[in-house]
């Protein structure tokens, strides 16, 4: 079945459409929600109230292109998850630091299997992980970080640098020597 066609049985409301919807990107958008919250089953609440809300909105989806519809499910379940961590954290319990410190530099971490930097960032602090998740990863500018969560851009900046701080050093326990 094609995007478009099943674009249009969900717009329809059909049983078969959003189930094959539900099946075809499921998974992915539950690794998504995972990297922001800690636990299988808040992921797992977290992809069902994305799914509810994606067949509540479907009509008015426009698709621009191949691929746009798991774009707007992938937005969707970001959004979710970050509403479930803005009840549960305060983004702004991070003092600010001079924005002329350096980043610390995680580009050699690349060569690294994506499960093991995927267990250290979700052994990063909320913030921390929520900022991280959301620069680079989801690639949103601080500008962007801020509003979606009610902080300041320096606070987003200060949380990325921490995260990246941090992340510098779990490497280094773990054994990694890279960079300065």
């Amino acid at each position: 079945m094609t995007e478009s066609e099943l674009i249009h049985l969900c717009q329809q409301a059909s049983p078969r459409g959003q189930q094959e919807l539900f099946d075809r990107w499921a998974d992915s958008l539950y690794r998504v929600a995972l990297r922001y919250v800690k636990t299988d089953v808040d992921a797992e609440d977290i992809v069902m109230m994305s799914f509810t809300k994606a067949f509540r909105h479907i009509t008015s989806f426009r698709p621009q292109g191949e691929g746009s519809l798991h774009a707007w499910l992938r937005k969707i379940v970001v959004n979710e998850s970050l509403g479930w961590l803005r009840r549960r954290h305060n983004f702004n319990m991070v003092e600010s630091l001079d924005d002329t410190l350096p980043v610390p530099d995680l580009n050699d971490v690349c060569h690294l299997p994506a499960e093991d930097i995927l267990r250290l960032v979700m052994e990063l602090p909320a913030g921390y992980r929520t900022v991280f998740n959301l620069h680079v990863v989801e690639g949103y500018s601080h500008q962007e970080i801020a509003e979606q969560l009610g902080i300041s851009e320096s606070t987003a900046r200060t949380q990325l640098f921490k995260a990246k701080a941090q992340l510098k050093k779990m490497l280094i326990r773990e054994g990694f020597q890279y960079g300065t």
